[in-house]
C-alpha cells in the first residue's frame, strides 16, 4: 500500500510544473531577467508606447502567458519561460510606474516589495506547510508561486535601480555587488548549513538586480555609464539567446522529470 510520502513523491515526479534546478535555470533566469529591465525600456522609449500603453500591453500578454501555463498538467519549457520572460517585463514596469508616474521612492517601494513577499511567503507556508518549488504540483501553489516570483522581479527593480542610480554605485558595481552576494548565498548553503529553499529564493531575488544590472550596463549610453548597445540590440541578443537555450530544454528536456517518474511508477 502507497504511503502519504509515495504519493507525494511520484506527484511531484510526474506533475511538478517548475523545471529542475540545473545551470540551465540560473543563466535563462539572469537573462529573462535581463530582457524585462531591456525591453520594457525598448517599448516604452523606443517605440514610443509610452509607460501606461506598456504596462497595458505587457499585462495582457502575461496573463494569456499564465493561463496557457496553469492549463500544462506539468512543466513544459515553452509556456514556462515565455511566462518567466513576460512577469519580468511586468515586475520590471510595476516599480517604474511607481516612480515615475506615483511618484513613490525607490526607498519606499523597495521596503514595500520586500514586506509584500514576506507576507506571501507567510501565506504560502501557511497554506501548503512548504515553500519549495520541486512540490509545485496544484494550482494553488502554482498560484503562491507565481505571485511569488512577481515580487522577486519588482523588489529586485527597485533594489537594484535603488543602488545603481539613487545611491549612485553605478550599473557595472552594482553587478559586482550582486554576484558577491550570489556567491556568498552559494558558500553559506554549501559550507555553513543554509538551507536549499531560503538558499534558493535568497539567490533567486538577488538575480533579478545582477540581470538589470548588466541589462542597464549594456543598453545605457556611456554619458550613463553604459556600453552604449542600446534596449534594440540588447534585447534582441538575449531574447535569442533565451529561444535558443528553450529550445535545446524542449528537446532534450534534462530539466524535466517524468523519466524518474516512470521509473517510481514501474516500482509501485
Amino acid at each position: 500500500m502507497e504511503t502519504i510520502e509515495q504519493r507525494q513523491s511520484i506527484a511531484r515526479l510526474l506533475w511538478n510544473r517548475v523545471p529542475e534546478i540545473t545551470i540551465f535555470f540560473w543563466v535563462i533566469k539572469i537573462l529573462c531577467t535581463t530582457v524585462g529591465e531591456t525591453f520594457a525600456d525598448y517599448m516604452n522609449d523606443t517605440l514610443g508606447f509610452g509607460l501606461t500603453n506598456t504596462t497595458y500591453v505587457m499585462g495582457a500578454g502575461l496573463v494569456v502567458a499564465l493561463v496557457v501555463q496553469f492549463t500544462r498538467r506539468r512543466y513544459v519549457a515553452g509556456p514556462y519561460w515565455l511566462a518567466v520572460v513576460l512577469i519580468s517585463v511586468v515586475g520590471t514596469l510595476i516599480t517604474d510606474n511607481l516612480t515615475d508616474v506615483a511618484g513613490v521612492s525607490l526607498w519606499t517601494s523597495t521596503i514595500g516589495f520586500t514586506i509584500a513577499l514576506g507576507a506571501t511567503f507567510i501565506a504560502w507556508y501557511a497554506a501548503e506547510n512548504t515553500l519549495s518549488i520541486h512540490e509545485v504540483y496544484t494550482t494553488r501553489r502554482e498560484t503562491f508561486y507565481w505571485l511569488t516570483v512577481l515580487f522577486t522581479f519588482a523588489l529586485g527593480t527597485a533594489a537594484g535601480d535603488l543602488i545603481a542610480e539613487k545611491i549612485g554605485l553605478g550599473y557595472w558595481k552594482s553587478g559586482l555587488l550582486f554576484a558577491a552576494a550570489i556567491a556568498v548565498v552559494y558558500v553559506a548553503h554549501r559550507f555553513f548549513a543554509l538551507g536549499p529553499i531560503a538558499a534558493f529564493w535568497i539567490a533567486y531575488v538577488l538575480t533579478r538586480p545582477l540581470g538589470a544590472s548588466i541589462g542597464d550596463y549594456l543598453s545605457q549610453p556611456h554619458a550613463d555609464g553604459g556600453l552604449g548597445l542600446g534596449t534594440t540590440v540588447t534585447s534582441l541578443l538575449f531574447l535569442a539567446t533565451i529561444l535558443g537555450l528553450v529550445v535545446y530544454l524542449s528537446v532534450t528536456r534534462i530539466d524535466r522529470t517524468e523519466s524518474d517518474g516512470a521509473g517510481a511508477l514501474e516500482h509501485r
